[in-house]
Order: C-alpha cells, then structure tokens, then sequence
C-alpha cells in the first residue's frame, strides 16, 4: 500500500467523523464520530512514520529505529487520550440524561435551574 491510499483512507475517515460531529444532535454519536477523527489522525501519523525516509547525518540502525516508532508512539498517547475521553464523556452523558431525560447535545445547554 502506499502512502498516497493510506492518507486518502485517513481522510476519508476524518472527514466521515466531522460530518457526525457537525451534523447529530446524539451526544453518543458525537462522541463516536470523535473517536473517528482521533482513529484518522493515528492511522496518518502511523503511516507517515512508516514511509519517513531517514534524514540527517546518524545513519545508523538506532536512528531507523527511532525514526520509525515515532508515529507508533504518537498512536499510543493518541489512544490514551481518547480512552479518558470517552470516559469522561459518558459520565457527563449520562449526568445530562439523568437531570434532562434526554441525550441530545442541543439541550446540553440548558443545564441551569
């Protein structure tokens, strides 16, 4: 595969997930469509670590080696954050519902009494 159709896949991800975000009024969908975009940009920084062509004057096995676990790296904060993320979402989702009865990212708005 090259990077070309990687990056395309990436965006084409990406661009799926700001649709659902832009466009559901579901806090859950919302919250889905996130974890596409945060998917997109690991399988982009994954694949731009794979197909980096190693630069500067250390040639050697250690620098292919750092060079090439950057986005790999990258991915695992990226996938961190996201699980705090989801974590933290679904307690507020389900603390709306609980006091508002519904889901919807519109009445979030109308928390005070």
């Amino acid at each position: 595969m090259s990077l070309e159709s990687v990056l395309i896949v990436g965006a084409a991800i990406f661009a799926i997930g700001l649709y659902g975000v832009l466009s559901k009024r579901s806090a859950i969908t919302v919250l889905m469509s996130l974890e596409l975009m945060f998917n997109a940009v690991n399988i982009t920084a994954v694949a731009f670590s794979r197909y980096a062509a190693p630069s500067g004057m250390d040639t050697g096995a250690d620098a292919l080696a750092r060079l090439l676990l950057t986005g790999q790296v990258f991915a695992i904060f990226i996938i961190t954050v996201a699980a705090a993320e989801v974590a933290l979402g679904v307690a507020i989702v389900i603390a709306i519902y609980r006091s508002r009865q519904t889901a919807f990212v519109t009445d979030a708005n109308q928390m005070r009494h």
